[in-house]
């Protein structure tokens, strides 16, 4: 069975983490991506290994071809119009006016092509008073309050270990760019689609802004382990023997359910545990007690016996674990691949699975302007003293 986006060309300008990875999941889904990158550097991630290649940018750009083009060039930027007049989407995360002032932005692709479908991440949008600042993963976890409410009260504030902004952004992006897909369908038109980093990762805060709600208005307080706006308890980590797990009973079934597996079934109907709110109210002798208890057993026997009783929990593992989970390869999410450079890697699949149609086949990421050839040709019909020539001077 096919997949569903088979036949879809999609222009990718993305760099780093964000349109990358909304083209990265275009292409597990069967879209021909065809990478358009700087000459000789290409994009900004590969600038962080000395041999142009390191493990984030192979996770993200295989079964993608790539062109180089420099855009600062006219000849550039008239080859890609040309590539975009054959496309049904364009994909970049560049700061907002970037691309047009190089002459290439979104009025101009649309009059070439009005079916172009123009997905755009920015930091805080292409509008508003915030539009022009710099953004990164960092400064937006920063600036949208997430680092606000991210660890312990008596600490300073920390950032999210992973980036987890920019992929929030490339998975709106996605989303969005099928939206205009799908309308495209009914109208013949396609349209600028733009996602803000901040915007989409505030969603992510909705606990917190409960917390918020509740408190008349006052900043929520970093909670630690703890639920963000303290609804729930027990949510904590708790010690085992050798390691640590985490705990959440949402429901009183759950509360139930772990005194039972504790050997306290008496806990359920202390009047300090007797529901969530006294649960919350009491919260440090709650999670006394569990640790007590938690403490002396080793963390998976621990996690089996939750596990038997219906207890909501899961060992805190490592990426040396995660990396080698069986139920994650067993479910392709995760697969041992040869690299030339890198030597044996993970490779991800896609979170978003078809079924019956499984992935397309894997391909490496591609070198600096690989496909030049075999795109600029193919597409546009440049021959190759063309293609050559273009090169010497530094246009492709």
């Amino acid at each position: 069975m096919a997949l569903p986006l088979a036949g879809l060309l999609v222009i990718d300008l993305g760099q780093i983490y964000a349109g990358p990875y909304c083209t990265f999941l275009m292409a597990m889904a069967g879209a021909d991506i065809v990478k358009v990158e700087p000459p000789r550097t290409g994009e900004n991630l590969r600038g962080r290994s000395s041999h142009g290649e390191p493990l984030p940018f192979v996770l993200l750009n295989r079964n993608k071809r790539a062109v180089s083009l420099n855009l600062k060039d006219p000849r550039g930027r008239d080859l890609l119009i040309a590539l975009a007049r054959r496309a049904d989407v364009l994909v970049e995360n560049f700061a907002p006016g970037v691309l047009d002032r190089l002459g290439c932005g979104w009025r101009v692709l649309q009059a070439a092509n009005p079916r172009l479908v123009y997905g755009s991440s920015t930091g805080y949008g292409l509008t508003g008073p915030k539009r022009d600042l710099l953004a990164m993963d960092l400064t937006v976890q920063a600036m949208s309050g997430v680092m606000s409410v991210t660890g312990f009260p008596e600490h300073p504030p920390v950032k999210a270990g992973p980036a987890f902004c920019d992929f929030a952004a490339g998975v709106h992006l996605f989303a969005g760019v099928l939206a205009a897909l799908y309308e495209r369908e009914r109208t013949g038109l396609g349209r600028l689609v733009e996602v803000s980093m901040l915007e989409a990762t505030l969603p992510t805060l909705s606990s917190n802004l409960a917390a918020w709600h509740a408190s008349g208005g006052k900043a929520p307080p970093r909670t630690g382990n703890h639920h963000g706006s303290l609804a729930e308890a027990p949510y904590n980590v708790y010690p085992a023997a050798d390691g640590h797990i985490a705990v959440i009973c949402v429901t009183d079934g759950h509360w139930h359910a772990l005194c039972r597996a504790m050997g306290q079934p008496q806990l359920a109907g202390d009047p300090r545990f007797a529901d969530r709110p006294a649960r919350v109210t009491n919260i440090a002798v709650l999670d006394e007690t569990i640790s007590a208890w938690t403490s002396a057993w080793p963390r998976d026997a621990l996690i089996a016996h939750l596990n038997a009783h219906a207890v909501p929990c899961a060992p805190v593992r490592d990426l040396v674990e995660v990396i080698n989970d069986p139920h994650l390869h067993e479910r392709g999410a995760l697969a041992w691949t040869a690299h030339p450079k890198l030597g044996n890697i993970i490779r991800l699949g896609s979170a978003i699975r078809f079924d019956e149609a499984g992935e397309p086949p894997p391909t490496a990421s591609p070198a600096v302007g690989e496909h030049n050839r075999e795109v600029l040709g193919g597409w546009l019909g440049l021959s190759n003293s063309e293609i050559d020539a273009l090169s010497r001077e530094g246009v492709i």
